[in-house]
């Protein structure tokens, strides 16, 4: 049997995965375990007897499993078989449901991202939202895989979403269920010398539509091209390989990412081939709290091989990798297996990627109030330790992105003109 590695955010993102062998771990003290699984059986039997309403077998088994592997960490879950299709389905770059890349918290259900153009984005959730009802059941004792089935649903029909955000009352948002069709690879010229390209998410289209992109970037700049932006703010990440690739085409040589796993026998480490598709170009990569998993790679290893300039805000902080195991007629398992280092051996596991210039997603100004006292800007807000901005001014507004009100795309734009005028040059 062939395990599927993988690096996800969410149990709903697009999820990354790639082979892995089959590894044998010596069970010690297994004569207890297996009293202890003697155990369940004796409380699954007294359950289908005693319990006062009917029971499903097939139910409390996947309850069972779901519950130990979810007591694990908040990445760790079982996908029953139409979940496990699902997830399948998701890597092909389309599926249905509302567009949204979620996580557990503290028992409710943690927006990562909004995928752009899909009824998320378009009602304006936005990352760190927490969910805490939806159509009015509360979240609370509901396992992941539970609240992301009750989201989807038949197309064009409506779910109403309770959201919790920092600085405001709970509110209600309701959204109506489409197919989702993710394009992950978007571009066009700001000005006449800059190329801006976006990626959404890393699915199998990811590096065909980047190249894709490149040449359209350098046929309508031609040799007015000065520089790239690569944004992956709101990205939750997906596949590993797309991840890998992706730095590549900008990384000319060396690491860009290692996985280290409870062994030495479980290390991976993953290096660029020769050939920079950006020709030298100077980089600026935008990236935010919703920016997570395989685009943490991406940026951490631009980062770290001085290639990109990195702006915005901290990003998620997901570093860790899940193994799909498939379970013949049965789904699948996602386990953690290992976490993963940027080149310089950094784990942005729940620290996230910092950028080299920290620049908020609304320039707010700062007049001084009644009493002369200057009133504290957007870029000073301060970060709790799970990663995430207490200002929600770090949460970029989706319809924005990519346009002359993005700030931080400005910012971005300016600092590489700057660049290219003060190297003075200008690549073809």
């Amino acid at each position: 049997m062939r395990r599927l590695g993988l690096i996800t955010a969410t149990v709903a993102a697009v999820l990354a995965f790639s082979l892995r062998q089959d590894i044998g771990v010596a069970a010690p003290n297994s004569s207890e375990a297996y009293k202890e699984l003697n155990l369940f059986g004796e409380v699954f039997e007294d359950v289908r007897a005693g319990y006062a309403g009917k029971v499903d077998d097939d139910q409390l088994i996947e309850s069972a499993i779901n519950g130990m592997l979810t007591s694990l960490d908040p990445h760790s879950n079982y996908l029953n078989t139409k979940n496990f299709d699902d997830m399948k389905v998701q890597t092909r770059g389309e599926f249905g449901g509302l567009g949204i890349e979620v996580s557990m918290e503290n028992g409710l259900v943690k927006v990562v991202s909004p995928i752009d153009d899909t009824p998320a984005a378009r009602a304006g959730l936005k990352p760190g939202d927490l969910i805490t009802q939806l159509d009015g059941q509360p979240i609370q004792g509901m396992t992941l895989p539970q609240a992301v089935e009750k989201m989807r649903g038949p197309i064009n029909s409506d779910i109403r979403l309770t959201i919790q955000r920092k600085g405001r009352d709970p509110f209600d948002v309701k959204l109506t269920r489409a197919t989702i069709r993710i394009q992950s690879v978007r571009s066009h010229i700001v000005g006449d010398d800059i190329g801006y390209i976006r990626i959404t998410s890393f699915n199998e289209q990811t590096d065909v539509g980047l190249s894709n992109a490149m040449k359209y970037i350098k046929q309508q700049a031609g040799n007015k091209l000065r520089g790239i932006v690569l944004d992956l703010r709101n990205n939750p990440g997906g596949l590993l390989d797309q991840a890998v690739a992706v730095s590549g085409d900008f990384i000319d040589k060396g690491e860009i990412v290692s996985t280290r796993g409870r062994t030495a026998d479980d290390a991976q480490r993953y290096d660029a081939h020769s050939g920079d598709i950006a020709a030298g170009l100077p980089m600026a990569v935008l990236i935010n709290g919703g920016s997570a998993s395989a685009s943490e790679i991406v940026a951490g290893a631009l980062q770290d091989h001085h290639r990109a300039i990195l702006l915005g805000t901290r990003s998620f902080g997901k570093g860790s990798v899940q193994t799909i195991i498939p379970l013949p007629g049965h789904g699948a398992m996602r386990l953690t297996t290992a976490r993963y280092y940027t080149p310089s051996g950094r784990s942005i596991q729940a620290k996230g990627i910092e950028p080299d210039i920290i620049v908020e997603a609304a320039k707010i100004e700062t007049p001084p109030n009644k009493k002369g006292v200057k009133v504290a800007a957007a870029s000073d807000a301060k970060t709790d330790d799970s990663g995430d901005d207490d200002d929600a001014s770090s949460s970029v507004d989706p319809t924005i992105m990519g346009t002359a009100a993005d700030y931080q795309l400005t910012r971005a734009v300016d600092m590489l003109r700057g660049m290219a005028m003060y190297n003075g040059r200008m690549v073809n």
